[in-house]
């Protein structure tokens, strides 16, 4: 018996083609559009006799084709028509077109989330505040906030003071990492020290001062540094928080780190349980570090012994992520947490337990961040994917809903750190918040992406920061406790603002402060603009790096004419 072929029969591929785009009235607009000559009368003798040959193949594909549909296999359909990103429906396209977002006609405005306008003609675009009620303060009548008044409000002065913003990119480093950047860290005792983590699991520590003195640490982690936080005992170790499941203590001279728990011993196990870790804090008074888990819990690390302490707590819904912790700056047993369930939830400490929240503060989608005020811990700041920045006037009144909804441009996370709406610790009336924008604007012909500063006391925009040279997206922005500096990643570079106030001759110093680490020839040649994390194009200088160049070149000729003139004289 002849032994038997199996016959691997693969299901018909039908390429639909757009009909509006690519038909056209003749054949010689084909060949045109194409970029294909004409064929001469040999080839066409040989296309035809060729295709004679293979009508009878033809025929036999088609019984072939008969016969698999008999056994139930559809031909598969690749469609080349435009296709919108939002609604998967052909005939229109949404996203940016130059510093102008289309909004898809099946959706509502994408910045507001509410029908009837688009992005560009959103009055909540044009005016921050539009729609947000200026009032300071809820008036109830509980003793709680009887104890506000009389005790944390005589602390917050009745005028305000006017902000103080960093507007101007006075140093920065081009390409520090090899990812982009996901969360920043300023020194608590040295002014001049930066901590950034990024998404290959990376730590630098960069002296923006003398801003050639820098170091990346790259055996911290496996993944994405998601947060990290310093000792509050020792200045000279942080911990840090990672996908990969892993809290490490890491000693900034040395950059030895050991590993304080870790949720995968076993390694990778598949998706359902592997344990990442988001949201992390430091209750000093407790000297406990907080962390929790992509599946809702929330575990303790004894900071004297290193060691895991207690059982896990699910302080969020089962499998969803807990993004963010902040302890109570005035009140350290009150922990405020967010996450992927829509909830923020503040917590007692000395009483943590499942289903034990004090407050749960609802939201419409997912929470990015919430952060108790930096000075008095009585308001509440979230930052939500809805395009929403909330507020919570005092913990000690009503939180069944925010006392203010500021719309703002920040629903966006794919390959993007995500943003977070920050307070500014120096800010005595406790009501600056700081947050980089998603949608662009026009600034003279460019499409950038400004860093907002934003009253959160009325709605009112502030400031936006801007430079000409950054080009992509700042997602990370932290603002420093002590000095009037702002810190921003952009991809995977660092840049250093501070208030416009220096001369034209400080800022011609100021130009020979930014280092492009890598190819600074691949940098010039690319430029700056690029939001992709493997991408080698970055936000950055490209003229200073130039600059930079040749003042290096003059100085290397000055110092080699000098050398050559004292061996003369010596003669």
């Amino acid at each position: 018996m002849a032994p038997r072929t199996r016959r691997n029969a693969f299901p018909k591929v039908v390429i639909e083609r757009d009909s509006e785009s690519e038909q056209s009235s003749s054949s010689s607009d084909d060949d045109d559009d194409n970029g294909e000559e004409p064929l001469s009368d040999s080839e066409g003798e040989e296309v035809v006799a060729a295709a004679a040959a293979g009508s009878g193949k033809e025929e036999k594909m088609e019984e072939e084709d008969a016969a698999v549909k008999k056994k139930g296999k559809a031909p598969i359909t690749i469609s080349l028509k435009k296709v919108c990103k939002v609604c998967k429906k052909p005939g229109h396209e949404a996203g940016f077109k130059g510093a102008t977002y289309v909004d898809c006609p099946m959706k509502p405005c994408f910045l507001c989330k509410m029908p009837g306008h688009t992005t560009m003609s959103c009055p909540h675009r044009v005016a921050t505040e539009h729609g947000v009620i200026p009032a300071p303060l809820r008036s109830t009548h509980s003793p709680l906030e009887y104890v506000f008044q009389r005790q944390l409000r005589p602390k917050i002065p009745p005028i305000k003071p006017a902000h103080v913003i960093p507007n101007q990119v006075c140093c920065a480093v081009i390409r520090y990492h090899s990812r982009r950047v996901t969360c920043l860290e300023f020194h608590p005792t040295k002014n001049n020290i930066l901590l950034s983590g990024d998404k290959k699991g990376q730590v630098g520590i960069w002296d923006f001062e003398k801003v050639h003195e820098k170091m990346v640490y790259g055996n911290i982690h496996t993944c994405i540094v998601n947060n990290m936080r310093f000792n509050p005992v020792n200045d000279g170790t942080i911990y840090a928080a990672s996908s990969d499941g892993t809290i490490s203590c890491i000693d900034l001279e040395t950059g030895l780190s050991s590993s304080l728990m870790n949720l995968n011993p076993d390694g990778w196990q598949g998706p359902n349980t592997w344990r990442m870790l988001y949201g992390m804090d430091i209750n000093s008074e407790k000297s406990v570090v907080l962390v929790a888990d992509n599946f809702g819990f929330l575990y303790m690390v004894d900071t004297r012994s290193n060691h895991k302490t207690g059982d896990a707590i699910m302080v969020h819904k089962k499998g969803s992520k807990v993004v963010g912790l902040h302890c109570n700056p005035v009140h350290p047993e009150l922990l405020l947490s967010c996450g992927n369930d829509h909830f923020a939830r503040i917590w007692d400490m000395r009483r943590l337990e499942a289903r034990s929240a004090l407050h749960e503060l609802p939201h419409k989608r997912v929470v990015n961040s919430a952060y108790f005020s930096p000075l008095t811990g009585c308001k509440i700041l979230t930052t939500a994917q809805d395009n929403r920045l909330r507020v919570w006037d005092s913990i000690f009144g009503d939180l069944d809903s925010p006392s203010r909804e500021i719309v703002h441009s920040h629903d966006f996370n794919r390959h993007l750190t995500p943003f977070r709406g920050e307070w500014d610790p120096k800010d005595p009336s406790e009501s600056l918040a700081v947050i980089g924008r998603y949608i662009s604007e026009n600034f003279n012909g460019a499409a950038l992406h400004p860093i907002d500063f934003i009253d959160t006391s009325n709605g009112q925009l502030v400031a936006e920061v801007m430079d000409p040279n950054i080009t992509t997206i700042t997602p990370v922005n932290k603002l420093h406790p002590r000095d009037d500096v702002l810190a921003s990643g952009s991809s995977r570079s660092l840049f250093i603002w501070r208030p416009n106030w220096t001369s034209e001759a400080e800022e011609q110093k100021d130009e020979r402060r930014i280092v492009i680490c890598g190819n600074a020839e691949k940098t010039r040649k690319k430029g700056f603009g690029d939001d992709s994390d493997d991408d080698d194009m970055d936000g950055g200088f490209k003229s200073k790096g130039k600059k930079t160049k040749s003042l290096k070149l003059e100085v290397r000729e000055s110092k080699s004419a000098l050398v050559i003139a004292k061996a003369n004289g010596e003669t």
